[in-house]
């Protein structure tokens, strides 16, 4: 009797050792321009305490934070895209849950495919699919290009680069030409010829753009390097 009461004893203890560890290692999701909540005010804490950061502490990814991110990568010999991923999060001395991809033939919320069709989806799903893939190159080739981010998600969550982010559109479901845009774009269809930057002469309210040059016009946008 007095064996079996020792041995719920440890099963009990050992049950809560090992919760507490689990509870301890709280993992983070990547961080974005415009993204909210806990983890933010986490590195916007952090950031602050080494000296990167002199805002509030606010729970709100903006530019001020935006840049301190940026600062932090650049000092730490970091990809310098402005996003909290795996490496900057590792850097903070915060653990990361690691993404497993399986291929499959639908989409994941954990593939670029699906960050890129959101964002075709916000700003170009009422545009014929050759004008959603175009958008989707725009954002390809600025991926290329040494004045923009090298990443995807540093491209589409650039500070004050695209409305849908600032008004959270691209948080919505893209319809599903907007994936098959993605995926046509990511396959290397570029109707822009190696566009830039694209605009709604109907609705662009920023003169500089203007200042661009325009290659090609696709439904309703003028696409230009």
């Amino acid at each position: 009797m007095r064996r079996q009461f020792l041995l719920v004893i440890f099963i009990i203890f050992a049950s809560l050792c090992f919760y507490t560890i689990y509870a301890q290692a709280q993992y983070r999701p990547s961080l974005y321009y415009g993204s909210t909540g806990e983890d933010v005010s986490l590195v916007q804490q952090k950031l602050r305490d080494w000296g990167y950061y002199d805002g509030p502490i606010d729970g709100y990814y903006g530019g001020s934070t935006y840049e301190a991110v940026r600062l932090f990568q650049q000092k730490n010999g970091l990809r310098i895209d402005g996003v909290v991923g795996e490496s900057t999060w590792q850097a903070l001395g915060e653990a990361v849950k690691p993404v497993i991809y399986t291929k499959t033939s639908g989409i994941s919320q954990n593939d670029d495919i699906y960050l890129l069709s959101q964002l075709i989806s916000a700003e170009a799903r009422a545009e014929p699919l050759e004008g959603q893939v175009a958008v989707g190159a725009v954002i390809l080739n600025r991926i290329q290009s040494a004045a923009f981010p090298n990443t995807l998600a540093g491209v589409v969550f650039q500070p004050l680069a695209f409305e849908p982010v600032s008004n959270g559109t691209i948080y919505r479901s893209p319809v599903q030409e907007s994936v098959r845009a993605a995926q046509l774009a990511l396959n290397g269809w570029d109707p822009t010829y190696g566009a830039l930057y694209f605009w709604n002469p109907n609705t662009a309210t920023s003169r500089w753009i203007w200042s661009r040059t325009p290659v090609t016009t696709i439904g309703k946008h003028v696409f230009a390097r």
